[in-house]
């Protein structure tokens, strides 16, 4: 049984070592290049996952690449803006390999493995990256540093990096990515710090853009209240304009309607008069007082004794004590002792 053992044993190494010199397997992954002596052609790219068969080494050999994303970061690097300002931008790009057989074609001189590959595809992505982010020397910092989202540039600016990176106008080559077999699927900053220096500028910056809006708005404020105050003025004038020329009309119209009567009452001065002193009587009697009064007084001639002698049915006494004198204009004399009593007039 020893004896079976240790031939089979052999004869299972031999197999193994034959299996791994004419077959190879394709992850999903992964896309494989088939060469043959050094060379690849048009048809020795495999990207169907699975077991595959080649011929052992050197006639053919295998480099395998994994086209899933990879991420490329770049090192802190200072970046002028257009107001001649220093900032630290860090930016990544997300690439694969689009085409394996030109993949291989160009970096196959830069070692026999896929990672020599990988690692010389890396290097001049990061070069062509660092000279996109030249794009910064285009915007100002109030540009890419605005409060409002809205406003922002920033956005703007990674569209532009992008555009530059996937122009394949980079640092050591003319062509575009896609001649290099790779496609740059995202281009991003995802870190800009300023220097000291700078930060101090930003923050007086800041501070004299938030003065001048200040001003603004104190200054819309005064003329929105030099404008509410004019028009109060230009109100108040048209309110009392109106008020007057009602009044004037009114009175007018009490003027008119009162010319009858001061027409009648001229007509028959001496009934005027007599009518004042009743109305006169009146108001005054209206209240509960007494009234000591001289009969000389104006207006008091009725409460005297012989004030309605030798006068006959509907005469109108006249030539009553001073009230002649009303009649030529002049005031009358007298004294009025009014002495609130509580009694009966």
């Amino acid at each position: 049984m020893q004896r079976l053992l240790r031939p089979l044993l052999v004869v299972l190494f031999v197999f193994a070592i034959i299996a791994f010199a004419f077959s190879f397997t394709v992850r999903f992954t992964e896309s494989a290049v088939v060469t043959t002596f050094g060379k690849a052609g048009e048809n020795a790219v495999l990207t169907e996952p699975g077991l595959k068969f080649k011929w052992p080494y050197p006639i053919q050999s295998v480099t395998k690449y994994d086209t899933r994303l990879r991420v490329l970061k770049t090192r802190s690097q200072t970046q002028q803006t257009a107001e001649d300002s220093q900032v630290i931008v860090e930016a990544f790009a997300t690439w694969r390999v689009s085409n394996p057989l030109v993949f291989f074609q160009r970096f196959s001189n830069a070692g026999s493995t896929a990672d020599d590959h990988f690692a010389k595809a890396e290097s001049i992505l990061h070069n062509i990256l660092r000279s996109a982010l030249g794009e910064t020397s285009k915007y100002r910092l109030d540009e890419l540093f605005n409060p409002d989202p809205g406003q922002s540039k920033f956005a703007e600016l990674e569209a532009r990096v992008f555009a530059e990176v996937t122009g394949g106008s980079g640092a050591d080559t003319e062509q575009g990515l896609a001649d290099y077999g790779i496609e740059v699927a995202m281009v991003g900053i995802n870190r800009v710090m300023l220097p000291e220096k700078t930060t101090a500028k930003v923050i007086d910056r800041m501070g004299a853009v938030r003065n001048n809006l200040a001003g603004s708005i104190g200054s819309q404020g005064d003329a929105r209240a030099t404008a509410i105050r004019a028009k109060a003025m230009a109100d108040s004038r048209k309110i009392k304009a109106f008020a007057n020329r009602r009044a004037a009309e009114i009175k007018a119209k009490g003027e008119d309607e009162a010319a009858e009567f001061l027409a009648m009452q001229a007509s028959e001065p001496e009934l005027a008069v007599f009518l004042q002193n009743i109305e006169m009587m009146r108001e005054a009697m209206a209240k509960r007082f007494t009234l000591v009064l001289s009969a000389s007084d104006f207006g008091m001639g009725l409460f005297s004794p012989s004030a309605l002698e030798g006068l006959g049915e509907g005469q109108i006494p006249s030539q009553l004590p001073d009230d002649s004198a009303l009649l030529n204009g002049q005031a009358a004399r007298g004294s009025i002792i009014t002495e609130a009593v509580g009694g009966n007039p």
